[in-house]
């Protein structure tokens, strides 16, 4: 089996918890394709541009589905069905049809822009919840022409923000998972002219039946014994039962939260080898457990 690495790079976001940028982002829903997480992400995208397209229309007609109103301008008749390929995936959207004239969305005809901007709303939402950062991004992107407005965006992501978060927080009690693997990688970021360090960390649960699924993932200031303390602490909390093996590597402080929280389960360090070429490590993995070097 296996351990997720995800190398990334971060930028400053004033006043919360640093964001990863376009790159970094990438290089994180590579590591969770691995895991199968990653039509999760696909499917809150899809969820997202459906709803945008939906708004735009009722901008564009001056009413939503099923409104009574006077400054309607046309009425809905179903829809045609598109495949849209984007960074996430190819998403299956409905094109509104109207009964009197056309009407196609502006917001796919500037898609590789509004793409990379959806995309970053949906992949923080995972990490640690809708960015006000990268709301205000997809704004600007969309631009004033679709004649959606920022609060209608905002409340179309806060809804796509209670959604991730059921899964984020969704509990871990159901299924019992005997073995853990953690992984993390150092990154480095640039905050008020100083260089300082960040932590990608991802927890990978494989069950009896050899079903595997990521636990969680976050974002630390430092790979330190307290950050991975609280880390598995969180897992604990939403339900993780019946670890008796957990791999790893030999850092000193996850060792110690390893042993402080997931008590009487055993540790194994995990054998990878890496090869590293322009900063991107590669994995190049054996049978069993490989070694790290």
């Amino acid at each position: 089996m296996d351990v997720l690495r995800v190398p990334a790079k971060v930028h400053s976001e004033k006043g919360h918890a640093m964001a990863l940028d376009q790159s970094a982002l990438l290089e994180l829903l590579e590591a969770l394709k691995a895991a199968e997480v990653d039509d999760r992400i696909r499917t809150a995208t899809e969820a997202l541009y459906q709803a945008l397209i939906e708004a735009e229309l009722t901008a564009v007609i001056g009413a939503g589905p099923h409104e009574r109103t006077d400054a309607r301008t046309a009425q809905r008749n179903g829809s045609r069905p598109r495949t849209l390929t984007t960074t996430a995936g190819d998403l299956e959207l409905r094109i509104p049809k109207l009964r009197a004239g056309s009407f196609f969305p502006s917001l796919l005809e500037r898609r590789r822009r509004i793409d990379q901007a959806l995309f970053a709303v949906v992949m923080e939402a995972y990490l640690h919840g809708v960015s006000t950062r990268k709301v205000d991004d997809l704004v600007r992107a969309l631009g004033a022409d679709t004649g959606i407005s920022k609060s209608e965006v905002s409340r179309i992501c806060a809804d796509l923000d209670a959604e991730v978060a059921a899964f984020r927080d969704r509990s871990l009690a159901e299924t019992p998972f005997p073995y853990v693997f953690l992984d993390a990688t150092y990154c480095k970021a640039r905050v008020n002219r100083r260089v300082v360090s960040q932590a990608v960390v991802i927890a990978t649960g494989v069950a009896a039946d050899g079903h595997r699924e990521v636990l969680g993932f976050t974002v630390g200031d430092s790979e330190d014994g307290a950050f991975w303390t609280a880390f598995l602490r969180t897992l604990k909390a939403r339900g993780l039962s019946g670890t008796q093996l957990v791999i790893s590597d030999a850092h000193t402080g996850l060792k110690a939260a390893i042993g402080a929280v997931l008590l009487g389960a055993a540790w194994q360090r995990c054998w990878v080898y890496w090869a590293c070429k322009e900063s991107t490590c590669r994995r190049v993995v054996g049978g069993g457990l490989g070694t790290r070097q």
